[in-house]
């Protein structure tokens, strides 16, 4: 069996180790600075899942299907 307080991942942020463990909060990343830079990323589309995009009136309240 492996100790899991031993268990470290590489932050997505800035690469630097971090413990990823249940008393880290901020896992996988290294701290809240880092979580909230990568939060950021992808509220501003800089982080994106690949796929079609909706149809321009998907969101439309006032379009009836």
């Amino acid at each position: 069996m492996t100790d899991d307080n031993t268990y470290t991942v590489l932050c997505p942020t800035c690469q630097q180790a971090a413990r990823y463990h249940s008393n880290n909060l901020n896992r996988p990343f290294c701290s809240a600075r880092c979580r909230l830079i990568d939060l950021g990323e992808w509220a501003t589309e800089g982080h994106r899942i690949p796929g079609k995009s909706a149809p321009p009136d998907f969101n439309d309240p006032t379009e009836t299907h």
